[in-house]
């Protein structure tokens, strides 16, 4: 039997606001084996991080609204936990990496007092012993712990985002939910954060759920991916089935926008049309005017899950009827 970090069913989420209902997630399923690492994939506005604030319940309602759905953490109901219980559980059981390691430090406090302080809220251990394991940390993500005594704006951004991980790691959670976590850092400095994600998951036996729209990223460190649009997963495999086996137009059309170092002359050929507004989808399937192979049907039937295989699923009439 396979052991899930995390279950989401038929997860729906919107907004209301005075200038209307805005439907951020509809009916998303996510299943997410204990030690793996499943990449969350779509462009901005896809419903991929309303998803990740919804499993630590940081939804702000209003104006937010759970429609329906269920979430299992190390199967737990967070829907059925307290709020005291909830914030036990953040940072000790689930912890989340933002793409802005600024915004989530503190800058006046030096960054072994914030590190120290997750010790001391989650494990009830005194000053000295977290300012210890503090610096403990600081030295596992690469830093000398003697930096711990220096403020945020005296690290560089490589440096900050090493900080949030050691934030997150510290009380060795189930799941590391990591909201593109390399997006405000340079390449090189991107690929040496990456590589000590994946370390630490391996080290502490962790799940990992990688937020991006980066397909490099997704290559480089995930086992299963999930391609979402307009609030819902239309193909879910592992990093074979999406990358070898591809089968939904949107994903196509993702590698089809991706630069080819084989054939330096070739031209990308992006998806035509934009991501529609979640406040006024269409009708039908989301991607159909978007889509070359539309179907007259894509434009009234809503696609329900055709899987190719085991572990390979679709959401296309098209594959459904080639089925």
């Amino acid at each position: 039997m396979k052991e899930y970090t995390l279950e989401i069913h038929n997860l729906a989420v919107e907004y209301r606001t005075d200038d209307g209902l805005v439907k951020a997630v509809n009916g998303m399923d996510i299943l997410l084996e204990k030690g793996k690492t499943l990449g969350l994939v779509g462009e901005t506005g896809a419903g991929k991080t309303t998803a990740a604030l919804s499993i630590l319940r940081l939804i702000q309602s209003p104006p937010g609204v759970t429609r329906s759905g269920s979430i299992r953490l190390g199967g737990r109901d967070i829907f059925a936990c307290s709020r005291a219980e909830m914030e036990k559980m953040r940072g000790s059981a689930v912890s989340m990496i933002f793409q802005d390691p600024m915004t989530s430090l503190d800058p006046v406090m030096t960054v072994g007092d914030q590190i120290a302080e997750v010790f001391i809220t989650h494990q009830g251990i005194g000053s000295g012993e977290a300012e210890q394991k503090a610096h403990e940390m600081l030295e596992l993500v690469g830093i000398p712990g003697n930096r711990g005594k220096e403020y945020p704006h005296q690290f560089s951004g490589g440096m900050k985002q090493r900080v949030v991980i050691a934030m997150a790691l510290a009380c060795r959670p189930q799941l590391l939910i990591a909201d593109e976590p390399t997006t405000a850092l340079d390449v090189t400095i991107q690929a040496q954060v990456l590589m000590l994600m994946k370390e630490l998951k391996t080290k502490y036996d962790m799940s990992m759920l990688m937020i991006t729209h980066d397909l490099g990223i997704v290559a480089e460190v995930c086992d299963e991916v999930a391609v979402i649009y307009a609030g819902r997963v239309v193909e879910y495999g592992t990093l074979e089935d999406i990358f070898e086996a591809t089968r939904h137009p949107y994903t196509e059309g993702l590698f089809r926008s991706l630069p080819n170092i084989q054939n330096r002359t070739s031209k990308l050929r992006p998806i035509r049309g934009l991501m529609p507004d979640p406040a006024n989808l269409p009708k039908g399937c989301p991607f159909h005017p978007r889509c070359d192979h539309a179907l007259p049907e894509c434009t009234t039937e809503v696609p329900e899950q055709t899987w190719l295989s085991e572990t390979h699923y679709v959401r296309c009439l098209l594959c459904r009827k080639e089925g």
